[in-house]
């Protein structure tokens, strides 16, 4: 097989496996060379586990067809950061549907892998700001995108970085809340995932990833999957992680149908209330 035949099959595996309902999304999978990405090989694939945290599998040898599969690899094994499922960010992403032109803010780009499938998604109309708080990993996102001319990156903290107004976001790390200046960047119609996550180990976190769209002066929301991901370092709230614990295991953020930002007294349709942020059946 060819690398072009591996792209191919890839991307066809990331499709059934998401699954994707979008072809534009598959076909980005297809173009976006990932090795250009992950460094050269042998990699080590990654298993982000409920209960253990992460396993790896070391590759024999540095085929650039080991990273061509539905797996996260490894950016720093020491702290649990990967390059993540493509399935998994696949329906992220697909869940966004992304039009050419949209303005996109990627929270979390790591070295840069899916900020270039965001990219090639926007189009030569659209722009990607894309978030790093990590110095090494931002140093090799900007080296990584350069070839992307609608791609800036921004090396910091992206929960105090403002983004401008927005058509999509997607927050790749965990947070404890949808941040209302997020929300409030949104244009209408605006869309954003974010995972929704309490800690477990130094890095690591495990919730729901939800989708809210923007309706007016009004979020509409909904789960779309479970997650372990890395944590985000700023975006979280003692109080409010506190919370999400304990509405975790009832299975009540199932039911999450909206999130508000205006002041109001706890309703029964509260699942987790906060100053500036609740999130409603």
């Amino acid at each position: 097989m060819t690398l072009d035949d591996v792209r191919a099959f890839y991307s066809e595996e990331v499709q059934l496996a998401a699954p994707l309902r979008s072809r534009a999304v598959a076909e980005a999978f297809a173009r976006v060379p990932r090795e250009a990405f992950l460094g050269r090989g042998p990699w080590q694939i990654g298993q982000p586990d409920l209960g253990m945290g992460a396993t790896y599998l070391t590759t024999e040898d540095g085929d650039t067809r080991h990273i061509y599969h539905n797996v996260s690899v490894a950016l720093d094994a020491s702290r649990h950061l990967f390059n993540g499922q493509p399935a998994t960010i696949g329906r992220w992403i697909d869940e966004l549907e992304i039009r050419p032109g949209d303005g996109i803010f990627h929270l979390g780009c790591g070295t840069g892998y899916y900020t270039a499938i965001l990219s090639e998604l926007a189009g030569p109309d659209g722009r990607v700001l894309a978030c790093e708080v990590d110095a090494g990993l931002a140093a090799q996102a900007q080296a990584n995108l350069a070839p992307y001319a609608n791609v800036s990156v921004h090396g910091g903290d992206g929960a105090a970085f403002d983004p401008g107004p927005c058509d999509v976001m997607l927050i790749n790390a965990g947070v404890t809340h949808p941040l209302p200046d997020w929300l409030q960047r949104l244009k209408e119609g605006g869309r954003i995932i974010v995972p929704l996550t309490v800690a477990f180990g130094e890095t690591l976190g495990k919730g729901v990833v939800a989708k809210i769209v923007r309706q007016g002066e009004r979020f509409s929301a909904r789960v779309i999957g479970m997650v372990v991901i890395y944590s985000s370092a700023s975006a979280r709230d003692a109080e409010i992680e506190k919370n999400l614990g304990k509405a975790l295991p009832t299975g009540a953020l199932m039911k999450l149908a909206g999130v508000r930002t205006d002041e109001h007294a706890e309703e029964e349709t509260c699942i987790l209330h906060a100053p500036g942020v609740c999130l409603t059946r």
